[in-house]
């Protein structure tokens, strides 16, 4: 998932993005309520960790604001405020969950796994392009029924592609989705992986799904030969 963490305190804030990251998550971190509002409602996350004693703006301000422009938008709070009337005041204004510091690493990892399964559809669990499935939940990606064995980064730029399945995507919103980078125009590290993935995916096959499209980035989806062959080039 891309999740933001929006925690002011900055060593806790690393803290948790690492343990994030160690679970395969992309993540960003805003330091007050207007950065993490501006992320929220300019970028697409699965997630968000939110602290209520945030500067510029609070907590629940925040999700007051989240929950006017991006409803489904996932929100976990994670604060100092233990009173049982501020529980009830981020649950009643739309948090999904609500949990208090001081706080396990684990016990968090594990509250984000289940905001996930509550937030997910059943069909979103499983995307196909042609023969290409992804299982999100196993971690399983088979080709006309033949297992692919991918990286962690792989399988999250696939993923993303697959997401993104009839429609082209730029390099930079790739590294912005997978890396968690701002995008450097010099860098090669999308055509890299993209490379690795279709001598994974396309080398054996003869409909190739994984296309160039000149200019803008790539795209994944049955094509015709004309842009099989331009995705070789």
């Amino acid at each position: 998932m891309r999740i933001l963490v929006a925690e002011d305190d900055r060593p806790v804030a690393t803290f948790i993005s690492k343990g994030l990251t160690a679970e395969n998550h992309v993540t960003d971190v805003a330091g007050d309520g207007e950065e993490a509002l501006f992320l929220a409602e300019h970028y697409d996350y699965d997630l968000v960790i939110l602290d209520i004693n945030l500067p510029k703006a609070d907590g629940f301000t925040v999700l007051q604001r989240i929950r006017g422009t991006k409803p489904d938008l996932a929100v976990l709070f994670l604060t100092g405020y233990a009173q049982v009337s501020d529980r009830v005041r981020g649950l009643d204004l739309g948090a999904d969950d609500y949990l208090t510091k001081p706080f396990s690493l684990n016990e968090l990892l594990a509250r984000v796994r289940a905001v996930a399964r509550r937030r997910s559809r059943p069909v979103e669990s499983i995307l196909k392009v042609d023969d290409l499935v992804m299982d999100r939940v196993q971690r399983v990606v088979t080709r006309n029924g033949r297992p692919i064995s991918l990286t962690p980064k792989e399988f999250s730029l696939l993923e993303y592609l697959m997401q993104s399945s009839g429609r082209s995507v730029s390099r930079s919103m790739i590294v912005e989705h997978v890396w968690n980078l701002g995008f450097d125009s010099t860098t090669n590290v999308v055509d890299v992986y993209i490379n690795y993935l279709r001598k994974k995916i396309d080398a054996d096959a003869p409909n190739k799904l994984i296309h160039t499209v000149r200019g803008v980035g790539y795209q994944i989806g049955p094509g015709s030969a004309g842009d099989q062959q331009q995705a070789r080039g």
